[in-house]
């Protein structure tokens, strides 16, 4: 349920709700914007309401219920307030566009360097590779592991982008906070739970895709298992689904956009290179997301995508790749957004 609190209502009288709630053996999660303060608190809602009759205390406005099944990450939850996740000063939701832009693979020290600066000199905001790779088959290329984190710390330390990478199981965990900025939960595991648990735990930001046959709610309920351990830090990725249309490698979902953030207060980006996987589908697909209303866009970009190990169909060339963000740009601005990218440069600047 969500309890919201009068405009003016006194720390002490938001303190003791806290307190009848603990001792209701619920968690309360106080968000306090600048005239109001609403604590949500998670529980069998009905029971909550009924037994606690909080509307009856000192400085509180009225009790509201959230009986959707996942409750934190819902719109409810933080009455209409969206999620900015922020990432070494750049914002990614309501109003802030985040690009992410990467190879989809850290394959050379050269070729990720080379993708780091093209996407930098672009304006992008984060810088993408994956240093593990779930691939389909267990004879394609697996990602070169921890060196493949080395070189990302590397091209973080000469571009200053933030890193967003892969986690595929516990295994990897350590090493992958190490040096990620945002972790990414792909396709594959948004329902391994145990790994949701454990990113949530550890507070970093996280990129969660997804899954292939994945409904909207499952997408949203994994969030919640991230959201539940304290970490309210979560961007949703839509990366197309499974249909029976074998034209494109995926069929991307674009009404998901305006759904979900219908649905939940988190913010929702899309990855039009996994779903097209063809090249020349990219810019369309990424001029509908942008117009749909997505937070942002995360694209591969490599220096020679026909020597790629990984996704090279895919993926956008690093020495063209400022053209494309220009054209991804006039309808960024069209849509009263601003890239968050080195300096959070204004659209159009």
């Amino acid at each position: 349920m969500m309890v919201i609190m009068q405009q003016g209502a006194t720390e002490e009288q938001i303190r003791h709700v806290m307190e009848r709630l603990e001792a209701a053996g619920v968690k309360p999660h106080p968000s306090r914007g600048e005239f109001v303060t609403v604590i949500g608190a998670i529980g069998d809602d009905r029971e909550l309401v009924a037994s606690l009759a909080l509307e009856a205390e000192p400085g509180v406005e009225k009790v509201v219920p959230i009986l959707k099944p996942y409750k934190l990450v819902s719109t409810d939850f933080r009455g209409g307030t969206d999620v900015v996740v922020e990432v070494a000063g750049r914002k990614v939701g309501n109003g802030s566009f985040g690009l992410i832009a990467g190879p989809c693979a850290v394959e050379t020290r050269e070729q990720t360097l080379t993708a780091a600066h093209a996407a930098k000199d672009a304006g992008a905001s984060m810088l993408r590779g994956g240093a593990y790779k779930p691939r389909t088959s267990p004879y394609a290329f697996q990602g070169l592991g921890a060196p493949g984190l080395d070189i990302l710390r590397e091209a973080r330390e000469e571009t200053g982008l933030p890193i967003v990478t892969e986690l595929m199981n516990l295994r990897q965990l350590d090493d992958v906070l190490d040096v990620a900025d945002v972790v990414q939960i792909g396709a594959r595991n948004v329902q391994n739970f145990d790994l949701l648990r454990e990113v949530g735990q550890a507070g970093v930001p996280v990129l969660l895709k997804r899954g292939m046959a994945t409904t909207i709610e499952e997408w949203l309920l994994s969030a919640e298992y991230v959201a539940r351990e304290g970490n309210p830090n979560v961007i949703l990725c839509e990366r197309g689904i499974r249909t029976f249309e074998p034209a494109t490698r995926a069929t991307l979902d674009i009404s998901a956009v305006p759904v979900t953030k219908s649905l939940s207060s988190l913010p929702v980006i899309v990855d039009p290179s996994h779903a097209a996987g063809k090249r020349d589908y990219i810019l369309p697909m990424a001029r509908a997301a942008v117009a749909a209303g997505a937070d942002g866009l995360i694209v591969e970009i490599h220096p020679a995508p026909e020597h790629a190990l990984c996704d090279g169909p895919q993926a956008l060339h690093t020495e063209t790749f400022d053209e494309w963000v220009a054209d991804i740009r006039r309808i960024v601005d069209v849509m009263g957004k601003v890239i968050a990218g080195d300096g959070s440069v204004p659209v159009g600047a």
